[in-house]
């Protein structure tokens, strides 16, 4: 059994691909069974359960480090800051709506993997570039009568700017996730929430200060 050869974007990702090859070889020498979830950039907020009580919120993280490209858009479309689009955004990522991120690892143990079998499943469900994920944000955030604009900044990642990008994410799909999709609603709630604890938002926190091809940054 050979996996595709991984090959990271970041040394986070090398971390998890370490990991992967250490399961895999448990699986093979001593009978695991092990589903490595491969997880796409995640959205949202909300899951079944944090609707029932606010007590149980979830984090939104729009800053350069942790936050992920659409909440960091929807954040910055809410202060009327230019969305910070890296290059010229044709970057393709996989993406998933928290609801069904749950849902995955729920799938994924309740239908394990037989004895000594290592599978990989991709947990996304649909594909997106920078640049169609700023313009949805656009398009939604004239509804809350915001004018929003786009820059386009210099990328401070190691990445290409065009790629082929086609991930098949068909083994979950066949477990029965039904999938939430990124449509009108769903920006619409994800911006509102961010309007709604708009002064929380830090403006000093949205532009990218780490550049991966220096040794050392300051970091805000």
């Amino acid at each position: 059994m050979l996996p595709y050869p991984k090959q990271p974007g970041s040394f986070y990702h090398l971390s998890k691909t370490y990991d992967s090859h250490n399961i895999m070889f448990c699986c093979k020498i001593w009978g695991l069974r092990a589903t490595d979830l491969n997880q796409g950039v995640v959205y949202g907020v909300e899951t079944g359960e944090t609707t029932q009580d606010a007590r149980l919120a979830t984090r939104f993280d729009y800053d350069q480090i942790y936050g992920t490209a659409l909440n960091r858009f929807c954040a910055q479309a809410t202060v009327e800051y230019p969305l910070t689009v890296y290059g010229k955004g044709q970057q393709i990522r996989g993406y998933i709506n928290l609801r069904d991120t749950i849902r995955c690892i729920e799938l994924a143990i309740t239908s394990p993997a037989g004895e000594g079998e290592y599978r990989v499943f991709n947990q996304i469900t649909e594909q997106f570039s920078l640049v169609e994920l700023a313009e949805m944000v656009v398009r939604e955030s004239k509804r809350f009568g915001l004018e929003v604009q786009v820059k386009h900044l210099p990328n401070p990642r190691v990445e290409a700017e065009r790629h082929y990008y086609n991930a098949a994410h068909t083994k979950l799909i066949d477990l029965g996730l039904e999938p939430h999709l990124l449509d009108e609603s769903v920006l619409e709630s994800l911006i509102g929430l961010a309007i709604k604890h708009r002064e929380r938002i830090d403006r000093n926190l949205i532009m990218p200060t780490v550049d991966w091809r220096t040794t050392k940054n300051e970091v805000v």
